[in-house]
């Protein structure tokens, strides 16, 4: 470990010898202890032996001068510096089952499921954050509108007073438009959903019964609807793919093109937001659901009449949860206890995540009732009846607490040690001294022969969790009712175990915030702390007229896996993606440490894509096929790796927050590599996020800007045009 980066202060030399001052010094020291030793010339043997204990002196001298590195870890130790975990990676995993059920039904927390085994890599598993409750909707009211508004003012009632609901749910009878007769963008209809148990995140399924031969004059490829469903703030899109349609937009074309009758019925599959509650809009109560008919695109048309319905129901076929990357073991059995103090035990599996309030011990005394024990940072503030104990997370080694022995009065022991020096004190005053001491216990002891046992903990963690969309698709072992499992986002916010190097660094920034968030160095040290590994860059934003006095807004890249740049694919903003789960553990961190006032807002930062394109020479040696692509794709490799926010800039650390990328930044960079004889214009052409969407600027830009609050990042879409384009030109 290199100590580099730690201020030079002036020390003094404790003894300035050198290798050839030590020997000069043997040398003249023969005559005085041997006199009869009279050949001092270099090939005698006792002057070699000289030599090598110079030589080992002087080593001496040189670990005299200065602290042991060792020394310093165990400042780093005393102070309360321990190694961080590794972070979890989190996402989110949709189950779906192989049928509707009668009843609600609860998937549990802990559900495991991974991903693929190959010969190379191992699987990796995620474990369910919390129960899953996939609950029983039924349709109350079928309402429409001929606007649609954040807050409905005007709902009119079409089919559930003139309808009948059947024993199977579905509500039939007449036809019924579901928009005006005249259709207009805008017109809309709504379905208020009722359930005895929550429908939070649940996958519903709406089952449309159309009428025969009822055409609505749309594109049923791009259909001019969007789905929506209120979350109690806003209106959340919940259809995610146009194949989830199957009523193609209620024409009900699939359907027609294979033969089949519309009033067979045909779903919409929603997937819900995480908080679906029910809310009163005009005199209906229920959880809603929104469908409006949209502008339509350039050469599209809308609906030339309205769709009508002659059946409609609903039904749960799954739902979404909170997933980390983790294993949950429960209940592993420790040992016995000896009744000593300060006794450890060994966890089997290694490193532990950061623990949850249902992950403690249970120290059941024998003959006696199981006793809950809490686990504490040190033991400074135990006492000898508090049931305390550590835990290292990366050793997973659990520490009860240890007996101390302590000076009963320092005052009284400075006199003792003052008489000892007079003639006149005897051996029982001396006696007396050794044994006024005091011995403390610091947290209780297990009781001789109590069984220790861990209820339940959780391991994994690590950059390796940082999957794609759609790799997670195995259940560790058979679920009932559960036909399949998948992540529909990317997982994120993975990070390795914290390095000692990492936490030597880290020493003098802990020793200046003292755990308490005053100065933005403050927040932006504790965020980093707070999110247990998993955050690579905070920056606390100066204040300024635009923000609002005692409110701290805090700009948070967190962590991601960086294989995708090797690849030749860089990273995209959503990899950078601040989750809920995260977000709420900054926030329950901070609130601890802030100021009582003091505000905190938790923000992504600008980002703003890169593409760069140029044409490139190459040295008569390497102007051959095989060398080219492999140049372009260095080039390439680099740009993505230089236009980054956690592996970019000139040190390689992350691009600087609001700092513009100038075209000589890229000519600069590509020259480096082996094999460029000459470079041609270099353009650069931004992207950036209009809405939900990215939009390339078709013309370039001799710098590009992100602002005060905003960082660069580059990544590859083809169908964006993100790519970096690399042409390759004959010399002339």
């Amino acid at each position: 470990m290199n100590f580099d980066f730690l201020p030079k202060l002036p020390s003094s030399n404790l003894d300035d010898r050198a290798f050839d001052d030590l020997v000069e010094e043997c040398i003249m020291r023969i005559p005085r202890y041997c006199p009869e030793w009279t050949d001092h010339n270099l090939s005698d043997p006792g002057i070699t032996l000289i030599e090598l204990f110079a030589w080992l002196t002087d080593q001496m001298l040189l670990r005299f001068n200065q602290v042991p590195r060792k020394n310093y870890v165990a400042f780093l130790e005393l102070l309360g510096i321990r190694l961080q975990p590794p972070a979890p990676a989190r996402t989110e995993l949709t189950f779906y089952l192989s049928a509707a059920l009668p009843e609600a039904y609860t998937i549990p927390a802990g559900l495991e499921a991974s991903t693929i085994r190959t010969e190379t890599t191992e699987a990796i598993t995620f474990s369910t954050d919390y129960p899953l409750i996939i609950g029983n909707p039924r349709i109350q009211h079928f309402l429409t509108a001929q606007t649609t508004e954040d807050i409905p003012q005007s709902l009119r009632e079409r089919v559930t007073t003139s309808w009948t609901r059947q024993s199977n749910g579905f509500w039939t009878g007449n036809e019924q438009p579901i928009f005006e007769e005249e259709p207009q963008p805008g017109n809309c209809f709504y379905l208020a959903i009722n359930s005895d148990a929550p429908l939070d995140a649940n996958v519903l399924e709406i089952i449309f019964q159309g009428a025969a031969a009822t055409p609505a004059g749309i594109n049923p490829n791009q259909p001019p609807r969007k789905w929506e469903a209120w979350d109690g703030e806003n209106w959340q899109a919940v259809l995610l793919q146009e194949s989830d349609d199957k009523t193609r937009g209620f024409s009900f074309y699939e359907m027609a093109q294979q033969g089949g009758n519309p009033s067979q019925g045909a779903e919409v599959r929603l997937h819900l937001p995480q908080i679906w509650p029910v809310a009163n809009f005009t005199s209906y109560r229920g959880r809603w659901l929104r469908c409006s008919f949209v502008s339509t695109e350039a050469n599209e048309t809308g609906y030339n009449r309205p769709p009508r319905i002659i059946g409609l129901a609903a039904r749960s076929i799954g739902g979404t949860v909170r997933a980390s990357h983790s294993t949950l073991i429960l209940d592993e059995r420790l040992g016995i206890s000896d009744g000593t103090p300060g006794q450890s035990f060994q966890l089997q599996t290694v490193p532990i995540l950061e623990r949850r309030e249902n992950e403690y011990i249970l120290v059941t005394p024998s003959g006696g009732l199981p006793q809950k024990w809490i686990e504490v940072r040190d033991f400074a503030d135990s006492g000898p009846h508090n049931f305390h104990y550590t835990i290292d997370s990366i050793a997973g080694t659990i520490q009860f607490g240890p007996l101390i022995r302590e000076p009963s009065q320092l005052k009284q022991h400075t006199q003792m040690r003052s008489r000892i020096q007079e003639p006149s004190l005897d051996n029982t005053s001396v006696q007396v001294l050794e044994n006024n001491q005091s011995e403390h216990q610091y947290g209780a002891i297990p009781p001789r022969g109590a069984e220790i046992k861990m209820v339940a903990y959780r391991t994994g963690g690590g950059r390796e969790g940082n999957v794609q969309t759609g790799a997670i698709q195995f259940l560790k072992s058979a679920y009932p009712y559960i036909a399949s499992v998948v992540n529909r986002v990317p997982a994120i916010n993975g990070a390795d175990a914290e390095s000692l190097e990492q936490a030597v660094i880290k020493a003098p920034r802990i020793l200046r915030t003292r755990d308490r968030a005053v100065t933005a160095e403050d927040f932006e040290v504790l965020t980093q702390q707070a999110g247990a590994g998993a955050i690579a860059r905070v920056r606390c934003l100066a204040a300024n007229s635009r923000r609002q006095a005692g409110i701290v807004s805090l700009l948070v890249v967190p962590y991601a896996n960086t294989d995708a740049i090797a690849q030749g694919n860089g990273m995209t903003p959503e990899n950078f993606a601040l989750s809920n789960a995260l977000q709420e553990q900054i926030m329950s961190y901070l609130d601890e440490r802030r100021l009582l006032g003091v505000q905190i807002e938790l923000q992504e930062p600008n980002y703003v894509g890169v593409s760069v394109q140029t044409e490139i020479a190459l040295e008569p040696a390497y102007d051959n096929p095989f060398a080219r692509e492999e140049i372009r794709r260095n080039l390439r490799v680099s740009l993505y790796k230089y236009l980054n926010p956690l592996t970019g800039g000139m040190d390689g650390k992350g691009w600087p927050f609001g700092r513009p990328v100038y075209t000589s930044d890229i000519v600069a960079l590509l020259q480096q590599t082996p094999g460029v004889r000459h470079l041609g214009p270099v353009l650069l052409f931004p992207i950036r996020k209009q809405g939900e969407n990215w939009r390339r600027q078709p013309s370039p830009e001799q710098l590009i800007d992100p602002g005060s609050e905003g960082l660069i990042c580059s990544w590859a879409d083809t169908n964006l045009r993100s790519n970096h384009d690399i042409q390759i030109i004959r010399n002339s």
